[in-house]
């Protein structure tokens, strides 16, 4: 199993009418759908979490520390940013990454799972 933990921020209301905007994504474990290799929902977690990673760096800017991994652990950390227009950027990045995961979630959920928290 996948388990994405979304950790948003409590104020203000976030990009998409959720609680906030979000924070930061930790992906862990493996999916277990197919062999390694050939886990089309491990493939797809993967590939949400470093185009959301490489968007940040690339759009917005943000350090490479931002984003952390593991075998089966990947950690995406928005960074602060004073710019508005930037730091609306980061938060549309980051708000794209959570509908792809819940949509791989909609069709897979037996292999993922989404969750959040506000703090």
């Amino acid at each position: 199993m996948v388990n994405v933990e979304i950790f948003r921020k409590q104020n203000p209301v976030g990009v998409n009418g959720e609680a906030g905007p979000i924070r930061k994504i930790i992906i862990q474990g493996h999916a277990g759908y197919a062999r390694h290799g050939e886990d089309i929902v491990c493939a797809a977690a993967s590939v949400t979490a470093y185009t959301a990673a490489g968007a940040l760096g690339i759009l917005c800017g943000a350090p490479e520390s931002c984003a952390k991994e593991n075998s089966g652990f990947f950690e995406l950390t928005a960074p602060y940013f004073d710019d508005q227009d930037i730091a609306y950027r980061a938060d549309i990045i980051l708000e794209t990454a959570y509908i792809g995961f819940k949509q791989i979630e909609a069709s897979y959920s037996k292999f993922l799972k989404v969750s959040t928290n506000v703090k």
